[in-house]
């Protein structure tokens, strides 16, 4: 029997889905009373499709202008930011509004941001139909049921949001936000306003969502308490992303699943990397820094000579 070898040129490399969140190198500017902020200095972001990420940082450090340049209500100075497929940089205007109804959901932390006050949960959730006209109109009522039983909130369907708890607000808020079954969920602080016991509810039905529907999930937040519902916390400070923690399911040697966190630096294109505040506090580095190059490390000294002590090294 003859065996006939495969071309290799015939062979397909498997195909690598582009991420549904990139910016690269995204800087912008303000410009108030004569005076330049720069609120992003280049910064990276990466969100493969389906994640769920948590951007956290002191106020300040660029996550909400951030976020309103991915919803497409801003403009970067510079940089390259692709949003589910959209050059969110290039677009005109008929394709922005195209793209805010139907590629991109966004929850405020205001809910008189997300609801309107005179109409009920499926009002608001049917005006949002209305509107982005995505969804065939024989299918409006069915969708919406279904996204209000995802979210546990089927029975306050007819109800105003005042009439509302905090929780009930944010749930039915998120399901506005995917009425039209966007690929990507921006959330600004969507905890912000509630107790524990309420952020804990709202962050597991923003789960489920991430979960169920695969719908890719980026949350700006100051709770820690969200960092624990998702595998990848990235922080960010001056306008750039400093660290990421990834987390993961293990089981222990008694057979108990639990969930270890590792924290990284984020090396960027140019090599630079920032160092997290307690690490340089605790080590005393400031100003200039020295460097080594270790075998399978790189260790960072405090500048100042230190009589030869080893005191004072991260690696």
């Amino acid at each position: 029997m003859t065996t006939v070898a495969s071309d290799p040129a015939k062979i397909e490399p498997p195909k690598i889905e582009p991420p549904d969140i990139l910016c690269s190198e995204l800087v912008r500017i303000f410009t108030a009373q004569g005076v330049e902020v720069q609120a992003l200095q280049g910064l990276n972001l990466r969100v493969d499709r389906g994640e769920m990420v948590a951007l956290v940082g002191a106020s300040g450090s660029g996550k909400s202008t951030l976020l309103t340049i991915l919803a497409g209500l801003d403009t970067p100075t510079a940089g390259v930011a692709r949003v589910a497929g959209h050059d969110v940089v290039a677009m005109g205007r008929r394709e922005r509004v195209a793209y805010q109804r139907s590629a991109v959901g966004f929850i405020w932390q205001q809910t008189s941001r997300n609801l309107l006050p005179y109409l009920s949960v499926a009002e608001n959730i049917a005006m949002a139909h209305v509107v982005a006209g995505v969804i065939p109109r024989s299918r409006r009522v069915a969708e919406a049921s279904r996204l209000l039983e995802l979210l546990e909130v089927g029975e306050v369907r007819d109800r105003r949001p005042a009439e509302l708890s905090g929780g009930q607000q944010q749930r039915a808020a998120l399901a506005v936000a995917l009425a039209n079954s966007p690929r990507v969920l921006l959330a600004d602080e969507p905890t912000g306003e509630l107790d524990e016991a309420t952020s804990a509810d709202v962050l597991a039905a923003m789960e489920t969502v991430n979960r169920e529907r695969q719908v890719t999930t980026l949350i700006v937040t100051h709770d820690p308490a969200v960092s624990e519902h998702v595998d990848r916390t990235i922080r960010i400070r001056d306008g750039r992303t400093s660290t990421e923690v990834l987390r993961r399911t293990e089981v222990d040697d008694d057979g108990r699943r639990v969930r270890v966190a590792e924290e990284y630096a984020v090396l960027d294109r140019a090599g630079r990397l920032q160092l997290p505040a307690e690490f340089t506090t605790a080590l005393g580095l400031r100003d200039r820094v020295r460097l080594s190059l270790e075998p399978d490390r790189v260790e960072v000294r405090p500048g100042v000579e230190d009589q030869g002590s080893d005191e004072g090294v991260a690696s």
